[in-house]
């Protein structure tokens, strides 16, 4: 008798122990430290730093190609509808404006950046005032605006992708531009400014606000010297000069080779 009692107690302990054990096992173990907020930060970025990367590399690629798609050349425009019409289409799709010859007034597109095909009327006719003021144009969009030989003012104010190299090819309109702004283009300086000599024909020139400029007053008095019938506004003499001392400049350098015309 005594075999079988034995038998029964333990098999009450096993089990027993057998749920103790599953409890036990169940039950939530402690969670490791938690590392410094250091460790996490960097952690963090190792693991995320390839996707950013990536994603500015996008974005800066995908802002080339959008300017480029802006300043394309519109060739086969000019071939079926003339050089007027083609140089408006442009202006107007970077949002500017322009006016035709004998035409009072401008025409310019909305706030939402349409405008009316008013225009297609005039492929006979040519363009003598261009706006691009605050427009993206660029060295390459000048190509859409090469054919016009009446043109007598253009405004490139606050452009910021106007830079030396797009002064440098305004000479083509060196026969008729008489007006031209260059205000507040971040990227222009003095040597993109020195090859407006060829355009003798001018006849007012504002170059306010220009940030690359040390000596506003010295570049303002090379070009009058320069371009002797233009009126050049947006510098004053004194800007860039010091009051002590006759002629003394300040920050001006030694010789005039920054405004020398190329």
């Amino acid at each position: 008798m005594a075999a079988p009692m034995m038998a029964r107690f333990g098999g009450r302990v096993s089990a027993r122990l057998s749920v103790l054990y599953r409890l036990c096992s169940s039950a939530p173990r402690a969670a490791p430290p938690r590392p410094p907020l250091r460790t996490r930060l960097l952690l963090f970025l190792y693991r995320r730093f390839y996707d950013v990367e990536n994603l500015v590399t996008w974005s800066a690629a995908l802002k080339l190609w959008n300017l480029r798609r802006k300043n394309a050349y519109y060739g086969y425009t000019q071939q079926l509808y003339g050089d007027g019409v083609a140089a408006a289409y442009y202006i107007l799709s970077l949002r500017g404006g322009v006016r035709f010859s004998g035409q009072s007034d401008w025409i310019r597109p909305n706030s939402r950046g349409r405008f009316s095909w008013d225009f297609m009327e005039f492929r006979d006719v040519p363009i003598e005032e261009v706006d691009a003021s605050g427009t993206e144009i660029n060295y390459r969009g000048l190509d859409n605006l090469a054919p016009l030989s009446s043109l007598r003012s253009l405004s490139l104010s606050r452009c910021p992708h106007v830079d030396d190299w797009f002064l440098a090819r305004l000479h083509i309109f060196s026969q008729s531009l008489e007006e031209l702004s260059v205000s507040g283009c971040p990227l222009v300086t003095e040597r993109g400014l020195a090859t407006l000599h060829h355009l003798q024909g001018l006849r007012r020139l504002s170059v306010s606000s220009l940030p690359r400029l040390s000596n506003p007053g010295l570049v303002r008095i090379l070009l009058e010297e320069a371009l002797p019938g233009c009126e050049v506004t947006g510098a004053e003499y004194h800007e860039g000069l010091i009051s002590e001392g006759a002629g003394a400049i300040e920050g001006a350098p030694t010789t005039t080779a920054q405004m020398t015309p190329v």
